[in-house]
């Protein structure tokens, strides 16, 4: 590859640039899990939240992978601590009527054996509901050493990351949102990661931007370079330093995505592509 694969966060976590998504893959989680991980990808992100994410798949996937040669340390794995009200109620991972803190712990040590991991690349904090008591939870999770860096998701306003970034002891590294028009495509919340350091990924990149990839710029430049316009877009977003996460099912769109390094949009061609989504 020609770059390279990997960004940094503010606590000197090695994050690929690309990383698999695991939502919503139910009884295929361990099997899709194990499938990227074989293809290359080398980072993998979940949630202790068995409503939508099956994570002790994750961990039976990438159990898989380390016994086919990989090791612990060529692994990228975050996961998230989901406030109650993201839950199934029957599926509750801690107990519901605990303090804050004591469910973060609870969340946590589920997580732990859910993947098989001890220490986690990341813990993220999977919607800003009671974030700064919260937060002091999960710092207290770096600080024992069980995760190396911190993020929240699904934070769209500004003031409000900006409000935790200014009142906690260890500021998120990560930012994970929806990647789409009804935000404005996060523009602000972008440039104020750009400025504090903080890696910035997109979900639902693909899902929630059909207009995005049928546009004619985008067309044209995947004619141009002989590529998808899914590729397009996530080389023009890895190119101005967001972290897409993408959570297929194929094994040829896996190949694909993994592509993307192979080459590289000129300056022009990124203007064009900033234009599509500018207010």
């Amino acid at each position: 590859m020609s770059e390279p694969v990997t960004v940094t966060t503010n606590r000197g976590v090695a994050m690929p640039r690309l990383v698999y998504g695991t939502a919503w893959k139910k009884d295929e989680t361990s099997a899709l899990v194990a499938q990227a991980l074989a293809t290359g990808f080398r980072g993998i992100d979940t949630a202790c939240q068995p409503k939508h994410y099956d994570e002790a798949g994750v961990g039976a996937g990438i159990r898989v992978a380390l016994a086919r040669g990989l090791t612990r340390e060529d692994l990228y794995v975050q996961t998230k601590f989901t406030p109650l009200g993201g839950h199934d109620p029957k599926r509750i991972p801690y107990d519901p009527d605990a303090a804050p803190a004591a469910q973060v712990a609870q969340s946590f040590a589920t997580s732990r054996a859910n993947l098989g991991v001890e220490v986690l690349d990341a813990l993220v904090l999977h919607s800003p509901v009671r974030e700064r008591e919260t937060w002091r939870a999960l710092e207290a999770i770096v600080d024992s050493g069980g995760a190396r860096e911190l993020g929240i998701s699904n934070c769209y306003a500004l003031a409000k990351l900006e409000a935790l970034c200014d009142s906690v002891r260890i500021a998120p590294g990560i930012v994970q949102n929806r990647f789409y028009a009804e935000t404005d495509y996060d523009q602000a919340i972008r440039a104020y990661c750009r400025h504090r350091g903080i890696v910035y990924q997109s979900f639902w990149t693909l899902t929630a931007n059909p207009q995005v990839l049928e546009h004619r710029v985008v067309r044209t430049l995947a004619d141009r370079h002989g590529r998808t316009p899914a590729q397009i877009l996530f080389r023009w977003l890895t190119q101005i330093g967001v972290v897409p996460l993408t959570g297929t099912r194929s094994a040829v769109h896996l190949r694909e995505d993994l592509a993307i390094f192979e080459f590289v949009l000129e300056p022009p061609e990124l203007d064009s592509l900033e234009a599509l989504i500018a207010v």
